[in-house]
């Protein structure tokens, strides 16, 4: 384990505070796709950025603006790079996170998975189940975990669109990865 410096760490809350291009009410602390920051030299630093899904569209944006922002505060060379180990998974967002997507609207992802190998079935593709899931998605507006399935992408591939039956209201749902 590598403990940052206070130097380190203060540019980690800089860079870290950069809003998500795609949801921006989290920041990218909230997300959890910022590694680390590196300090390489005078006036250089390393950030280490991890796209929440291989060939992300936003990471291109993200690492624009942590650039900017460190720019800003007076580091002359900023060099971000994307790394894919580990991967990142919805369990990295933070519950700060996740009270903020609630309260925006789109339903947080489900947690409190097992750890390891995710058993896929194979098989026709079905929205609607006759069997109540274990782990409902639950409306953000009301609270209902009587909701529905109607789109399996939404306004970007991390969410899903779905329905609440209760309030009507449809709404988009962090999908778990």
């Amino acid at each position: 384990m590598v403990t940052a410096t206070p130097l380190e760490e203060e540019l980690r809350r800089l860079a870290g505070s950069v809003l998500d291009p795609e949801l921006p009410v989290l920041t990218l602390d909230d997300l959890g796709v910022l590694r680390a920051v590196h300090v390489r030299g005078t006036d250089s630093v390393e950030v280490e950025l991890t796209p929440t899904y291989t060939g992300c569209p936003a990471v291109e944006a993200m690492s624009s603006d942590i650039e900017r922002v460190l720019h800003e505060h007076g580091i002359r060379e900023v060099s971000v790079r994307t790394v894919l180990s580990p991967a990142w998974s919805t369990d990295d967002i933070s519950d700060e996170g996740r009270r903020k997507l609630r309260e925006f609207g789109i339903a947080p992802p489900r947690g409190n998975r097992a750890a390891g190998p995710v058993a896929l079935g194979l098989g026709p593709t079905r929205t609607l189940t006759s069997e109540p899931e274990p782990d409902p998605v639950r409306c953000p507006s009301c609270g209902s975990a009587d909701t529905e399935l109607l789109s399996r992408f939404s306004s970007t591939a991390c969410k899903a669109l779905r329905r609440c039956l209760s309030c009507r209201e449809p709404f988009d749902h962090f999908k778990e990865l």
